[in-house]
């Protein structure tokens, strides 16, 4: 009789298995290819929507670029107080120097007379009348060392107080510096990002949307255009100021820079003034309260005009509906229509 063997049984379960591990590979590879197939990857910006970034880029750094300028001219003045400070300090440490080595001859004088009893010294005098005399004139200078010593009291109160007066201002000083250090790296960095974003975009689209060479030839034509009639400027000084951004069309803009060869927005105004004759502040936010406020339908030649709510850029009216500013890193010193941004306010300066 043969050898009765078990029937093996089937391994349903482990089919089971296989055909769960062949779709789960199956869905990863599919899973894979979607996530990393050029389907659902972000699609290259267009050169318009670059352009739109940038824009916002170049708004931003304005921004942090005239917060920087105000904080510049805050730590230059709270430097210029400093070294006054100490120049005084050590005029006045002088003067108290020179009392001190006045006092220390007397005192050392008087030391070696021994300061003999005044009677006696009349008793023993050969010639009292010439005692007396000089005994009035020692009197005198008694009072005069009192007063002495009153003034290098005063000094010395005086250059204490100098010297609490200097220590304010190195502490202002150092967060003034710290605060140029944060808007610094702001504007670099967003400067940074526009530079990279622009570099993605070819020649072509970088001059059909006026952010390349294009923009600085038409900059550079605008430099023979006649300038606005003076008799339509209010005052000779404004004229002057016109005429001197006339002649800067064309220059670079440069984040911080008051010229003579290179701007930003306000320091292209500052500098057109200075050359007037006029002082203005360095920052827009300043110069929008240099002068009178005028609106739009009174402007002319010469008044700043100011774009955007928070008053961050500023331009030269011209006339026509036309200024002169410095637009940003992207386009040079230019004529440019007061439509082209959103109008803020206007000032006269004279």
């Amino acid at each position: 009789m043969g050898k009765h063997r078990r029937p093996r049984q089937r391994a349903t379960g482990g089919g089971r298995v296989r055909t769960a591990v062949t779709i789960t590979l199956a869905g990863a590879a599919t899973a894979t290819g979607l996530g990393g197939g050029t389907g659902h990857a972000d699609p290259k910006p267009t050169a318009t929507q670059v352009k739109a970034k940038v824009d916002k880029l170049y708004r931003e750094a304005e921004i942090a670029t005239e917060k920087y300028n105000g904080a510049k001219e805050k730590a230059d003045a709270a430097e210029q107080r400093l070294e006054e400070i100490r120049d005084e300090a050590a005029r006045k440490e002088g003067r108290l120097y020179s009392a001190r080595e006045a006092l220390g001859s007397v005192a050392a004088a008087q030391y070696r007379s021994g300061g003999l009893d005044p009677a006696l010294q009349l008793a023993l005098s050969a010639d009292p009348d010439a005692y007396l005399e000089g005994a009035a004139f020692v009197e005198r200078a008694g009072s005069r060392q009192t007063a002495a010593v009153g003034r290098v009291r005063e000094e010395l109160r005086e250059i204490e107080q100098l010297r609490g007066a200097a220590r304010i201002e190195v502490t202002s000083l150092t967060s003034r510096r710290a605060e140029l250090k944060r808007h610094r790296e702001t504007v670099t960095g967003k400067l940074e990002t526009a530079r990279r974003l622009l570099s993605r975009l070819t020649t072509e689209e970088r001059a059909r949307l006026g952010t390349g060479d294009r923009a600085s030839r038409s900059a550079s034509g605008d430099r023979d255009s006649p300038s606005a009639s003076s008799s339509q400027a209010p005052s000779s000084r404004a004229a002057a100021a016109v005429a001197y951004a006339h002649q800067k069309l064309g220059s670079p803009y440069v984040w911080g820079a008051t010229g003579p060869d290179a701007f930003d927005c306000s320091g292209l105004i500052q500098a057109a003034y200075r050359a007037a004759g006029v002082s203005l502040p360095r920052t827009t936010y300043a110069q929008i309260d240099a002068g009178r406020r005028v609106s739009r339908s009174e402007l002319r030649p010469g008044d700043l005009v100011f774009f955007y709510s928070g008053i961050s850029h500023v331009g030269i009216y011209i006339g026509n509906g036309s200024m002169i500013h410095a637009p940003n890193p992207s386009a040079p010193v230019r004529v440019a229509p007061l439509d082209e941004m959103p109008f803020a306010g206007a000032t006269r300066v004279v």
